[in-house]
């Protein structure tokens, strides 16, 4: 019994530990825009910028997905453990239980990396600025925008002039 309890600590050791590994990116993703826009922040800070110009090209790119908290981490290596450690006797039901939890753990990252991925469809706006400058801006919608369009930039979204 006491190794049974010694085991779960363990695990949830473990568990804690892996959630610390998981990802705090701090680089945007999508859905950081307001919701009245549309919008997609692309870590490039046009909010006080305001410009025209002409579209040079619009590119369609995937959104990043798949980002993890590590609660699937800790929730697989609970369930692999607990399996694990319905095996065998002894030394051999120790390691079982935590080969259980580490094969839980990494499954359950996945499994979580997995139902995070959006598939949303993004378009990278290519504008050639007045003053020869070039900016990209990436955005959830390019519905009437097409290359050699007259547009101006406002608070980072891309629009026809």
């Amino acid at each position: 019994m006491k190794t049974t309890r010694t085991l779960a600590a363990a695990v949830l050791a473990a568990g804690a530990f892996l959630s610390g590994c998981a990802s705090t990116s701090s680089q945007p993703h999508y859905g950081s825009g307001s919701a009245s826009s549309g919008g997609y922040n692309s870590g490039y800070d046009n909010t006080a910028s305001m410009g025209y110009g002409v579209i040079e090209t619009i590119q369609v790119t995937q959104a990043n997905g798949g980002r993890t908290s590590g609660a699937g981490a800790v929730l697989g290596g609970v369930v692999g453990a607990l399996a694990g450690n319905q095996v065998g006797s002894g030394s051999g039901r120790t390691a079982a239980t935590v080969a259980g939890g580490v094969a839980g753990a990494a499954i359950g990252n996945r499994v979580e990396a997995n139902r995070n991925t959006t598939g949303q469809e993004l378009y990278q706006i290519n504008v050639r600025m007045d003053n020869g400058e070039y900016r990209t801006v990436t955005q959830d919608s390019a519905y009437d925008l097409r290359v050699g369009n007259r547009v101006r930039i406002v608070d980072g979204r891309v629009y026809r002039y």
